[in-house]
Order: C-alpha cells, then structure tokens, then sequence
C-alpha cells in the first residue's frame, strides 16, 4: 500500500502545452531567424545610455573639481568663517617729526567700548545702563549701532572712544554684568607742540561713506580713523600701517572656544619735514599774542625747503580728536577770521607793493629804467583824465631805483609800468613763480592770478585800459597772490634768479629707519642774465630795512650783526570814501588794508626768506615786519648767532653792511672789510 500510493504522487502531471511541443519535438536543433534593425534600435539605447551615464559623471567630476580644487580655498575660507572669527587691530600711524628729528605727532594707547552683537542682545536696560556709565545720551549710541548695522556681527560696534581710567576699570570689573561690552585698545595721535602747524598736519576723523567706497577694498571698515586735512590725509597711505588680526575659534553659536595665531599689525611710515618747530612757534606765537589773522612762510632760498608753515588763527586740533561736533564745527565756520582756510595757498591777496620787487626788475631788464633812472614824485601822477595819489602825498622828490624801493615810492612804479605794459609786467611775474600754482604738498592750492590784456578780453570781453596797468604795477588792481608764491619769489631773487619747487618733507621711513623717499631740490626756473640787475635790486631792498627811510627798519637784526634785506607792501581791500575821514582803528575790520612784509638774510649771502601776510593790518611796516623779525631771530639764533656789541660800517649814512657775526671765527662770504667802527 505504501508503494503503491508513492507510485501515484510521482505520477506525472499532465501538462497540455509542455506535451504538445514535447510531440512535435523530432530531436533536430531549429535555428530562428532575428531581425537586424531591432537589434540597432537596442544598440542605439544602450549607446545613448551610456552616453547619459559618461555625461553625468563628467559633470560630477567636473564640479567636484571646481569646488574643491579651483574654488577650494574660497570654501575653505567661508567653511573657516563658521569655525574662526577675528577682530582687526588697527595698525600704529606713522610719527611725524620735524627737521631736526624731535616729535610732532606721535601715537598713545586709547581705550574705546565695544559692543559684541553676535555674542549678546542689547536690551534697554544694558543701553539705559551703558549710556549712565559713559555718561552720554541713549540716542548716541543708538546712533553709533545704526551705523554699523550693515556689518557682520562679529565686527564690534564702537559705542565710545578714548575713556578715562575709571570707566576702564569699572568696566572690567563688572564684565559678567555687561554682555557682550568689551574694552578696545587702539592708538591715538598725540600732539606734542599743541596746535602749532595744525594746517599743514593736518586731523583725523571718522571716513564716510562715500570715502569707504572711493577706498581700496578691505582696507577699511565703518568706524575707522583716516586722514581728513593735511598732511594725514594726503599721506595717508604711508602714514596708515597695515593692520593686524587676532583669531579665534568659535562653537556653533558663535561663542569664543580658544584663540589661534593672529597678525601683528605693521606701523605706518615716519614722515619727517622739513619745517623747523622752532621758527614755526617764533611765528605763531607773535600772531597769536598780536591777536593776527594771516600767514608765515620761511623757506630755505638755496633749496626750496620750507622751513616755517603758518596760518593763523590756527585749528584747535583736540576738538577733532573723535570726530569734532557740531557745535565746534559751526564755531569755526562763523569765526570772522576763517580759521579753517589754510591762508598760506588758499588766501588770494593784492600784493600791494612786494610787486614793485617785479615791476623794477622788469624794468631793468628791458631796458625802460637804469640804476641811475631819475623819476620826479610830487605825490601824484596824473594820467588821462585821473589822478594816481603816492602813499607819500607830499611827495619823495626825485627818485631813482634804489630809494624808490626803499621808500616804496608808487609814483616812481607807476610810469615804470606804464613804459612796460600789463604784458611785460605778467611774463616777468610769472618769471617769478606769481599766478601759478607751486605744487606744493598741500591741498586745494590756488593760483593767484597775474592779468595780461588777452586775459580780461576773454573774462570781461573789454579791452585793456592803460590806466589799469598802473594799478598793476603796484600790485593792486586785478594782481592776486598766495603768501607762499611771494616767499618763493623773494627766495628767488635772493638767491640769484634759481625759482626752486617748494618741499615740505625731507625723508619718509619705514618702520625699521630704512629711507624710502627722500628730498632733493627741484629747479623749476632759472633766471640767465640778470645778476647786474638782481643786484641792483637787492640794494634797494636792504636799503629798505636799513637805510633812515625805510619801510620795513622795523625788521632790523641789527643786535645779531645779521643784515635784513626786504620790501613792505599795504594792500587796499576795498576804496571806501566814507571811511576816508576816520582813523585806521575805527575802520571796520574787514575793510582795512592787508599788511605784507617779504625779506631775506643775511643780504650779503642770503639763507632764509620769510614772506608775512597780516590780514587787515593796515601797514606791511609796522604789522608785519614785526612778525617777520621774530622769525629770523629765532633761526639765526638757532645757528648760534648771540646778541652782544655788533661792528658795522656806515657808508653815506645808509644800510650797516656785516662787519662782525656770531659764532665767533665765522662770517658770511661776501663781508666787507671794516673801515669805521660804530657801537651799538
């Protein structure tokens, strides 16, 4: 029975299909036919396939390669941005020194507050409570935040500047109270000769907008100190440094975890000038007392370097120290002696009669006049139909060349210009470094202006009137200079006819001392041929200070044996009949005349030239020269030329020539030989 029920289960089931084939199976192999184009059709798609699959990975590679080897560092960088934070330290700006290497401007450590905004929120408890501790306003430093608010978090946000120690300590004490307040160190310009030559050094305050776009990029960020006026700002790429970086490593949520290795900020460069601190606060100080508005200029004749720079009033440089406020800034703006104009090449002024200097050189050189020349003054000189009035108005009699410059006879210059013309006189003024600018490193420099007949053709569309030349070639009518064209002038005439470009840095250093720049005499012009006639000149000048006429005896060094050579100028402002009938101190200010004084020293071998501007001084004599006085007692005092008993020789009763200087054993080339002794 078991056998048999086995026997049935292997039976084999009937499979209808299977054992239809299975019977018509004859045990031969049959080949079927396959058809070519369906074949190609399937060769194609496994192409096109593959052609997908090549493609897709080349893309893949392609990127991978952009992203981690062509662009790598780039992602490296931002990848490290979520991992590194860092804080700038701003770099030391560069010293300023003068010429004899002492300190005008160098760098402290300053304290400011910072404000974190990536690390805490600034709620108005912790501003109602930072605002009590600086003692400033809450809408100050809501202010302050809203500039920065287009920075990255981490960039603090500055909420003072130069604290005092007990706000630093109390800061530091309660720092666990304070989240996110840190205490920022950063250097800050010192003043070491307080405001003196705040014009040519110029401020610092806090760059702008448009001045952050206009900026190379990443070099500064909102909040920064740059140069503003000066000296700062037109070297601000020597005197800037580079900054520094202080790294750290942040979590996920942005909070310190360690520092890493930072860059040490690199000083600026060292600029040292050519100015003499000691001849500049000569000059400043005598303006000051005086309660002066105008400008000093002493430049070495044989070089061009300019050793005293001074307009005053002078800018109070501690107001701008933070940035100056509005109430300072207003302050000076309405100041009547306009403070903020840097007189010495942004004041335009008539140069009354230092021009006389030109029109007698003019004259000599093309022949109209002589050294013997003889020209009758009675106190005026009528042309046309006008009278032309002399200072003098009883008149100087006859006159030649030489008394004409030391008594500034106008009606001598008058016919002197008349015999030129407006257009010899302005070719020998420009001769002269007059109407141009001196590419001095100063800014916003005027020209001044030297009129010509072609000129106020094209100005006014009018002809030239001859009796305008008059006016020029006293230095009035259109004729405008700056304080510094007329030193360079007078230098150039001092030193024999050599026009030289004005410089006012001697050298620029790196941080390590090495000289990067360094000065070297420029010659813009020299005058070929005129020796006799520069002589002939230079002895009507020192005639002026010396002789018992002259304009300028108020410049006389005669304690220091030191001989002055100069030309006093009075500079109408305005002609006002009302005030004809009044004295000079009840003249209202801004219509009295401007005081010029221009000389150089020693005459016999001129070193120095110092050229004073005196606004609203009314006489160059008694305003200036002064002024001018100070300054080259100061240099020749500097020298070591002491005042003691002085010999000199009198010749006719006019202009002592050196016979004795100081220090003992040296004089100066071109001494005369001592004939008659006088005391002093």
């Amino acid at each position: 029975m078991v056998w048999l029920t086995h026997k049935k289960r292997n039976k084999r089931r009937s499979e209808p299909l299977l054992d239809a084939e299975r019977k018509k199976d004859i045990g031969v192999t049959r080949l079927i036919h396959h058809d070519e184009g369906e074949l190609d059709f399937f060769r194609k798609r496994a192409l096109y396939a593959s052609s997908v699959i090549i493609i897709f990975f080349a893309i893949l590679v392609t990127r991978l390669w952009v992203l981690q080897i062509q662009q790598g560092e780039k992602f490296s960088r931002l990848a490290d941005s979520n991992r590194v934070r860092y804080l700038e330290i701003i770099a030391p700006r560069g010293n300023i020194l003068d010429r004899k290497g002492r300190e005008i401007v160098t760098n402290r450590p300053s304290f400011n507050v910072v404000w974190v905004r990536e690390n805490s929120a600034l709620d108005d408890v912790l501003l109602k409570r930072m605002a009590s501790i600086l003692d400033t306003d809450v809408s100050d430093l809501l202010e302050r935040i809203r500039k920065m608010a287009g920075n990255p978090g981490h960039i603090p946000v500055r909420l003072a500047e130069d604290i005092d120690w007990e706000k630093v300590a109390y800061i530091e004490n309660n720092r666990m109270d304070l989240p996110g307040i840190k205490i920022e160190v950063v250097p800050l310009r010192v003043y070491h000769y307080g405001n003196l030559a705040s014009h040519i050094i110029g401020y610092l305050g806090e760059i702008n907008k448009k001045e952050l776009k206009a900026a190379e990029e990443g070099v500064y960020r909102g909040g920064d100190l740059i140069g503003k006026m000066g000296l700062e700002s037109l070297e601000e790429k020597e005197l800037r440094g580079e900054k520094g970086r202080h790294y750290m490593e942040v979590n996920a949520l942005g909070f310190e975890q360690r520092n890493l290795k930072g860059l040490d900020p690199l000083p600026g460069n060292d600029l040292q000038l050519t100015i003499d601190m000691d001849l500049q606060r000569a000059a400043e100080e005598i303006m000051t007392a005086e309660q002066r508005a105008g400008a000093v200029v002493a430049v070495e004749v044989n070089s061009g370097r300019l050793l005293a720079l001074s307009s005053s009033p002078v800018l109070e440089l501690d107001k701008f120290i933070g940035g100056i406020s509005h109430k300072n800034w207003n302050a000076m703006l309405e100041n009547p002696f306009h403070p903020l104009l840097n007189k010495l090449v942004q004041g335009q002024y008539p140069p009354a009669s230092t021009y006389k200097i030109v029109t007698a050189l003019a004259g000599l050189a093309e022949g109209v006049i002589t050294q013997e020349s003889i020209i009758y003054c009675p106190g005026y000189y009528r042309f046309g139909n006008r009278t032309y009035r002399c200072w003098k108005h009883s008149g100087h009699g006859a006159v030649d060349l030489k008394r004409a410059l030391s008594e500034s006879c106008d009606v001598y210059f008058y016919q002197v210009g008349q015999r030129l013309g407006v257009d010899r006189l302005a070719k020998y003024a420009r001769l002269f470094g007059l109407g141009t600018k001196t590419g001095v490193l100063m800014e916003h420099e005027k020209p001044g202006l030297i009129p010509t007949a072609a000129w106020k053709k094209k100005r006014y569309g009018k002809v030239w009137q001859e009796g305008e030349t008059l006016s020029v070639a006293i230095g009035q009518g259109f004729d405008l200079v700056t304080p510094l064209q007329l030193a360079l002038m007078t230098a150039t005439v001092a030193n024999g006819g050599t026009l030289y470009k004005p410089g006012l840095l001697e050298n620029v250093r790196d941080p390590d001392g090495h000289i990067v720049e360094q000065f070297e005499p420029q010659v813009v012009f020299r005058l070929q041929g005129q020796n006799r006639n520069l002589q002939l000149v230079r002895s009507g000048l020192t005639e002026a200070v010396n002789g018992r006429r002259g304009t300028g005896r108020r410049a006389r060094l005669k304690e220091l044996g030191i001989t002055v050579a100069g030309k006093t100028g009075t500079a109408q402002v305005v002609r006002l009949k009302q005030y004809k009938h009044l004295k000079e101190k009840d003249i209202p200010y801004k219509y009295r005349d401007h005081a010029w004084f221009t000389c150089f020293a020693p005459a016999e071998n001129p070193e120095i030239a110092v050229t004073v501007l005196v606004e609203h001084g009314l006489h160059g004599g008694s305003a200036a020269a002064p002024v001018a006085r100070a300054v080259l007692e100061a240099y020749f005092k500097g020298k070591g030329v002491t005042a003691q008993e002085v010999s000199v020789q009198i010749v006719e009763g006019k202009a002592p020539l050196v016979a004795d200087m100081r220090p003992k054993g040296q004089s100066f080339p071109g001494r005369s030989e001592v004939k008659e002794h006088v005391t002093f």
